[in-house]
């Protein structure tokens, strides 16, 4: 393993110990008398509860382990497509009843971020490998199509600045998005072919700079003529909405939370949740759900949203459901899938939604 991953596994060992973490930590630990199983287990609130199925993935975990899930799309048939940074298996399929139908991997150790978009009706993936600075477009059974240059091979990065890409996003017109949530902070822009345009964001002081740029996506729920660019910046507690040029436009604020990628789908927008803010405190994960407003309706895993005017009260995990959030997928019937960092090598879980 080169000295630059020797250095990444122990930063995460670095914050495993400050976090306290526990290898022998239960994922759902004692309520009040009571320590819920899985299955009795109902989260979130108003139109938006969940009843918690933990076992909804029938893994055989010797022929695909996996190290930590990290995101996950569903493509046009409704499979649940997820990316692990396992070099044995980095994508692994699952049907709907959570058999895994499919595997394959690049090899990648500490892939990512996983996108789903098409062009000319077949669908693809972008795949972001953050050691390594790799952003790979395939097919959806491993075939690579292209790479994006890095920022130093164009000649905008200096040497002495990191690039570790978290995520990406595709917009209407097929540009390209990548967060460069663990280097630089920059948000880059290529087209469809992979020839780079702009790039915007970065660290600093001012209401469009970025901190932990961990994830980023296009919201089209106005309208293509006014879609926008919503990014992460974790450290600050917040998501961040920019035009598709990279001019600011708003900031969201989401006290107690370090949130990951924001995943819309119809009126909502979804977000796991890895930490909550109080030195980042191990397994206290959980997830958010924001109406087409940007307030939070709902927060599966965690305590009731409250306001005090349009100031969001600060949120915290209640009851202790998840470790770590890192991704959400929502199906057609608005059923939610959670992967998790660093949680004992647990699989997917499923929310069904429950009716309002």
């Amino acid at each position: 393993m080169s000295t630059y991953l020797n250095l990444r596994k122990h930063y995460r060992a670095f914050l495993e110990h400050a976090a306290g973490f526990s290898a022998n930590a239960d994922l759902l630990a004692p309520i009040g008398n009571k320590k819920f199983k899985a299955d009795e287990l109902i989260l979130g609130h108003g139109d938006f509860k969940y009843k918690v199925d933990r076992n909804w993935a029938k893994v055989n975990a010797s022929k695909h382990p996996i190290t930590n899930c990290h995101e996950m799309v569903m493509d046009a048939q409704g499979r649940l497509i997820m990316l692990t940074d396992h070099p044995r298996n980095n994508i692994l399929i699952f049907n709907k009843g959570g058999e895994v139908v499919e595997s394959w991997t690049l090899g990648l150790e500490t892939a990512h971020g996983l996108t789903l978009a098409s062009d000319d009706n077949r669908e693809f993936l972008l795949i972001t490998d953050f050691a390594s600075g790799r952003v790979i477009k395939t097919t959806l059974s491993s075939e690579i199509i292209f790479e994006l240059k890095t920022p130093h091979a164009l000649g905008f990065y200096n040497g002495w600045m990191p690039y570790d890409p978290t995520e990406t996003a595709v917009a209407p017109n097929g540009d390209i998005y990548v967060s460069d949530g663990y280097g630089s902070d920059f948000i880059i822009q290529y087209n469809s072919n992979g020839e780079y345009i702009r790039h915007f964001g970065g660290r600093g002081g001012k209401s469009e700079n970025l901190k932990n740029a961990h994830g980023v996506c296009i919201d089209l729920r106005k309208g293509a003529e006014n879609a926008e660019l919503i990014v992460t910046s974790r450290m600050q507690s917040c998501f961040k909405r920019y035009t598709l040029d990279g001019e600011y436009i708003s900031t969201v604020k989401l006290p107690g939370t370090y949130p990951c990628r924001p995943v819309i789908k119809g009126s909502e927008l979804y977000f796991g949740v890895c930490w909550s803010t109080f030195l980042y405190r191990a397994n206290s994960g959980f997830v958010l759900i924001l109406d087409e407003n940007d307030k939070v309706v709902s927060c599966p895993g965690g305590n009731e949203p409250k306001y005090n005017g349009d100031k969001l009260k600060r949120l915290s995990q209640n009851p202790r459901a998840f470790y770590h959030c890192h991704d959400v997928c929502v199906d057609d019937d608005g059923n939610l899938y959670i992967c998790q960092w660093n949680a004992q090598g647990m699989y997917p879980a499923k929310l069904e939604k429950l009716s309002a």
